[in-house]
């Protein structure tokens, strides 16, 4: 079996332990993203892949990357949705994947990283996505976001009050984050509201995975 059907196997068992019913087409694209990460990454440094030999790499990188992005797609609303510091593409590219009919922005201020943005959603056919190089607090649009999303991006604190201005009436922030993040938590601007705290279960990893879920406070 080779490590492409492996990561295939790997994929199809952890969405299903996710609760999640993805068709084969999204699932061939994740495989299909997950091999053009690899290519980019060889050469720009994207993100890190971990583990000890490439199939243990591999390994992780379906755990550690798509499962862990796909994790938060039961708590993505309708609307659209913009990745601050997207990086590699995660989890904005897994999930537009998983979520075709949702509006994606990715946003980083890295030009290798968003030059390889912007050749995975030509090569992937991810039409529901665009791609935005610079940095978060000097990006506007005319129409904001129902849901900004980070993974590892800063610190909360400084994670909503950079894109705030990006954030719709009644929009959400939606933090990823491995241990729960109380320190942070606990410095928040005062008109931020904490809507939810959830510890995610990501197939294959171990470590701690929270979801800091927040909004402006209705006055």
């Amino acid at each position: 079996m080779s490590l492409l059907e492996g990561s295939m196997i790997q994929l199809r068992l952890g969405v299903s332990e996710l609760g999640l019913n993805l068709p084969a087409k999204a699932l061939d694209k994740l495989v299909d993203y997950l091999v053009l990460l690899y290519k980019w990454n060889r050469t720009f440094n994207l993100t890190s892949m971990g583990g000890c030999g490439k199939e243990a790499e591999e390994a992780r990188a379906v755990s550690h990357h798509l499962l862990d992005s796909l994790a938060v797609l039961p708590f993505v609303p309708a609307g659209r949705l913009l990745d601050v510091g997207s990086g590699g593409g995660m989890p904005g590219i897994p999930l537009a994947i998983a979520y075709p009919e949702c509006p994606v922005v990715l946003l980083d201020s890295n030009s290798k990283k968003a030059a390889f943005l912007r050749q995975a959603v030509i090569e992937l056919g991810l039409s529901n996505v665009n791609v935005h190089e610079g940095r978060v607090e000097h990006y506007h649009c005319v129409e904001k976001f129902s849901t900004i999303v980070s993974r590892a991006f800063t610190r909360l604190g400084q994670f909503v009050s950079l894109s705030e201005h990006l954030l719709m009436t009644r929009g959400c922030w939606l933090a990823m984050k491995g241990q729960k993040p109380d320190d942070e938590i606990s410095c928040l601007p005062d008109h931020i509201d904490v809507n939810n705290i959830y510890e995610l279960f990501v197939p294959g990893v171990e470590e701690q995975r929270h979801l800091i879920v927040m909004s402006v406070k209705v006055v």
